[in-house]
């Protein structure tokens, strides 16, 4: 999906380029034509135009399609909760965080309680004692 979005963002901008170029020309030619009426009538008031309507179509249309290829690239959203997040993991592994190309994505850590869980367990400590006292007496 890398490639489409990449190619949608890049389009887009290439629409807005042109928007952006065309509604420069549109102003230089009201601007002109405003300058060369004045020169012929008396009065200072200048016409206002609007932008045309194929420009601002085709601006929103590209700013839409940079949005869409912008959000195409994401990465997948990950869940809010820890627990729920952990949950994935343990269950898909490296599996579940693979990107478009097949590849483990670069923030996968792994089980994030791998900490938690290799800690030692509680220690019994009568258990230990009543077999250090029974080594004692063997020895």
């Amino acid at each position: 999906m890398t490639w489409i979005s990449n190619l949608t963002t890049a389009f887009g901008l290439l629409l807005l380029a042109d928007s952006c170029y065309s509604a420069y020309e549109h102003s230089a030619l009201q601007t002109h034509r405003a300058a060369s009426l004045s020169s012929l009538a008396a009065s200072h008031n200048a016409p206002t135009s609007t932008l045309p309507i194929d420009i601002t179509i085709e601006t929103i249309f590209a700013t839409l399609t940079i949005c869409l290829g912008i959000v195409l690239g994401t990465s997948n959203l990950r869940p809010i909760q820890w627990r729920v997040w952990a949950g994935k993991i343990e269950r898909e592994g490296e599996a579940g965080f693979l990107n478009s190309s097949g590849e483990v994505e670069k923030d996968y850590i792994g089980n994030p309680f791998r900490l938690l869980e290799s800690r030692p367990g509680f220690v019994d400590i009568r258990k230990q004692r009543k077999e250090f006292a029974e080594w004692v007496k063997n020895k």
